[in-house]
């Protein structure tokens, strides 16, 4: 009699006085074996035949079946009845992906064909049910129900991902040999993957944090599932996604920027200070300074609030508000990102590059450069740096919220070109929901840093014509644009704060107030273009400031269609602007000038032009509350006048 090793042997004493009250968690454990004695035994084949008659014809399995059970002949003869029932074959709870890992594992010691033949069966059903954007549906084929949306719940394609990274490093060693042409379509799959896994990271005011247990096969946007499974930041899953990136070799920036950016979630939004404990059974929040670090399986899409949900989908701050059955019957707390801290370190010696301080930094998307992303790039930056730092950003469409802070002073953001490198967002108004004051949380781009430089870039807010949304925000002193391109529709430059701002060479287009703030500007040999028939400046200049706007060598267009177009109006009451030797098309109205119905505004308002020339210059209908300079006193607006600066008087100059 051969040997029996004691865990075959504790297998086969569970089966047979244990059959009927099995865990469910049984078969995974049998799936997963590596007990070569177990593996060889008649027993484990037993399993494995058992395995293939549950295989449905399109390959796939269904989930939560116990695969060991012995089955009655009419068990048998039902499920070869049921061969062609597509509805339940799924890669949810671990389904298809260990059954296919079983019928491997059993295949290296009884090598039957009708093994092989099945598992390669499972991987065409996995190759056929992936999206073409990468992701995995719940289900396949596809259901019309939320298990359509790409599925990491549960690990669901995480665990795929894992086995097809398996068979790709093993290949010719793999038990069950996979023709080229098969391992070729599985480094595809793979590949597609993991893009989509970076695709679907969730960004939370522009920066990447982790992802949802579910998100929508189109948008790519955290989708609801079942009624208490809502639209939210997952801690368990985003665990399993992240090891799997970290588990990749030679990562791109991409896999970087990501685990970098989903360990930083993880240490941010841990929770200390409480651990889970059952009463009778019942589940409870403690408290115990000596807990480890938790997280909510889910977490607010803005805030990053943990929340528990009942059956009736309504979101609820603590256990106490839900009921017994969802409380003790889901996992809300866990700790997978433990793990992903406890690896990360090491992960990080490995693959991430110390970039030196320096003072030019190349920006790319292809890789190329010393980062690939504008923000990393300054937030590397050295703060009140004693020389300008350049930040060079090679062409490309750089979708991403930035921001210079306030202490990333003395930095000059210089594009390729100014028609290709294009910075792009998408936030507005009602997107935002901040409130009175949503719009200033809406640029694309902005400064808060003194001494900042701005060359040869396109700026967008790509929202549309949709209400405020700014493109570029600029709230400091001593700020240069240069050769630029400023697209957006209300609201496209907001020039807030006391600061002097110098923009020269640059297209500015838009529609209601699209240049706007208390600022004091001078506009050189700039473009200003109207959308629609509205108004160009709404200034908010403090009362006793000297300058407000100031437009000199400008030109003033606009879309075709486009009639009557004021210069500006006050958006306070001692608003400031200026146009002098610039041309003013047609479409600018004979009026000039706006009160924005505040007949007391036009005793403080200093609205006044001086030698401009276009169809849109005639002054004979000007309001009489605009000013029409003299020569003399149109000197007063030069450019030395209006940016000078007691700590640097030309710092204008030499940009």
């Amino acid at each position: 009699m051969s040997r029996i090793s004691f865990s075959l042997l504790c297998f086969l004493l569970f089966f047979q006085f244990g059959n009927s009250q099995i865990h469910d968690k049984t078969w995974h454990r049998i799936a997963l074996s590596k007990d070569v004695d177990f593996l060889k035994s008649a027993e484990a084949r037993r399993i494995a035949e058992n395995v293939l008659l549950h295989q449905k014809n399109n390959g796939g399995w269904e989930k939560n079946v116990a695969m060991h059970k012995t089955l009655s002949p009419e068990e048998i003869q039902k499920l070869i009845a049921t061969k062609n029932n597509f509805t339940v074959t799924t890669i949810d709870n671990d389904a298809t992906s260990q059954e296919m890992r079983f019928l491997a594992s059993v295949y290296q010691f009884q090598p039957e064909k009708k093994f092989s033949d099945a598992f390669l069966k499972g991987v065409d059903y996995l190759l056929k049910a992936q999206y073409e954007n990468g992701g995995w549906p719940q289900f396949y084929p596809i259901q019309n129900n939320y298990s359509s949306h790409i599925t990491f719940n549960d690990d669901a394609m995480a665990n795929v991902l894992f086995l097809f990274q398996e068979l790709l490093e093993r290949r010719k060693d793999y038990p069950i040999k996979i023709p080229a042409e098969t391992l070729s379509k599985i480094e595809s799959s793979f590949n597609k993957g993991i893009d989509a896994i970076l695709k679907t990271q969730y960004r939370q005011n522009g920066k990447l944090t982790v992802w949802c247990t579910q998100h929508d096969e189109f948008s790519l946007f955290p989708a609801k599932a079942r009624a208490y499974e809502l639209p939210s930041l997952s801690g368990k899953e985003s665990a399993t996604l992240v090891l799997l990136l970290m588990s990749l070799k030679n990562p791109s920036k991409e896999v970087i920027r990501s685990v970098e950016s989903a360990v930083n979630w993880f240490k941010v939004n841990k929770i200390t200070g409480f651990r889970e404990i059952r009463i009778n059974g019942d589940k409870q929040l403690v408290k115990d300074e000596n807990a480890n670090p938790i997280w909510a399986r889910f977490s607010d899409l803005e805030t990053n609030q943990p929340f528990v949900s009942d059956r009736d989908g309504i979101r609820k701050k603590s256990y106490d508000e839900i009921g017994a059955e969802r409380r003790n019957g889901y996992a809300w707390f866990i700790e997978d990102p433990a793990e992903v801290l406890r690896q990360y370190e090491s992960w990080k010696k490995l693959n991430v590059k110390i970039i030196p301080d320096k003072n030019y930094y190349t920006i790319s998307k292809d890789g190329s450069g010393d980062f690939d992303n504008i923000q990393e790039a300054i937030d590397h930056c050295k703060s009140f740096p004693d020389q300008r730092i350049t930040l060079f950003v090679k062409n490309g469409i750089y979708k991403e919220k930035v921001s210079i802070h306030q202490w990333n002073t003395n930095l000059k953001i210089l594009g390729e070109s100014k028609e290709r490198t294009i910075i792009s967002f998408n936030d507005y108004f009602e997107k935002i929901d901040r409130g009175r004051n949503s719009t200033f949380f809406t640029p694309t781009f902005s400064v808060e840093a003194n001494d900042t430089v701005l060359e040869n870039l396109t700026i967008e807010n790509s929202a549309g014509d949709v209400g405020q949304a700014i493109a570029l925000s600029v709230v400091a002193n001593r700020v240069a644009v240069i050769n630029c391109k400023l697209l957006g529709n209300q609201d496209t430059l907001y020039l807030g704060n006391e600061g002097k701002v110098f923009i020269k060479n640059t297209y500015i287009e838009g529609t209601t107030d699209f240049i706007f703030g208390g600022a004091t500007a001078f506009f050189e040999n700039c473009e200003i273009h109207s959308k629609k028939n509205s108004f160009i400046t709404a200034p908010s200049t403090p009362k006793g400031t000297e300058f407000g706007f100031v437009f000199h060598g400008c030109k003033l267009t606009a879309d075709d269609g486009v009639t009557e177009v004021f210069l500006g109006r006050p958006w306070r009451n001692f608003a400031q602007s200026v146009f002098i030797n610039s041309g003013l098309g047609s479409h600018i109205s004979p009026k000039g000038w706006d009160n924005w119905n505040k007949k007391d505004a036009e005793k403080t308002v200093f609205f006044a032009e001086y030698g401009n020339h276009g169809k849109g210059a005639v002054l004979d209908s000007r309001v009489n509350y605009a000013k029409q300079l003299s020569k003399k006193e149109s000197r007063k607006f030069a450019k030395e006048n209006i940016l000078k600066d007691p700590l640097q008087k030309k710092w204008y100059e030499n940009l």
